[in-house]
């Protein structure tokens, strides 16, 4: 497996660093939450990823939001999701994170996320059988995710 670099560089004195890789979430998902959640403090994302779980706060989608109901709440006039498995996943890496700060010795009520992004992992390659000897393609698209939190002041 290729080795992965972080997309941005940051000093390693207040900054904590986390990733994860090969998740099997969808791209269009990662993609909008992390523009959601770049610049937040670590209490409001996590805080926040807790409310899409329980389906009080829709996620507004202003990319991939073809077809896409509008949902109530003070989300603009975007369309939105509620990405459950997204969440979840992106709260764990979250947790990495801040459990790296710890180890370095920050200040965990004063972090921020200074870089999140999610890049396109592996395709896991599947067949199924279909008739006649036939056989449908049916892959599994994973993704990477990029988390540096930074202590402000």
């Amino acid at each position: 497996m290729a080795k992965l670099k972080y997309k941005v560089e940051a000093d390693p004195k207040n900054t904590a660093r986390a990733m994860g890789r090969t998740l099997r979430i969808s791209r269009k998902h990662a993609i909008e939450l992390c523009r959601e959640l770049s610049g937040m403090k670590l209490d409001s994302a996590v805080a926040y990823l807790n409310r899409v779980i329980a389906l009080e706060t829709p996620v507004p989608f202003k990319v991939h939001n073809k077809d896409l109901p509008h949902r109530k709440g003070k989300i603009g006039t975007h369309s939105g999701r509620f990405p459950q498995k997204a969440s979840l996943e992106i709260l764990q890496v979250l947790d990495n994170a801040k459990k790296n700060a710890e180890q370095k010795g920050l200040n965990t009520e004063k972090l921020r996320i200074k870089h999140i992004s999610s890049n396109r992992g592996f395709t896991i390659k599947r067949y199924m059988p279909r008739a006649f000897g036939r056989a449908s393609p049916k892959n599994q698209e994973t993704i990477h995710i990029q988390v540096i939190l930074e202590e402000f002041y």
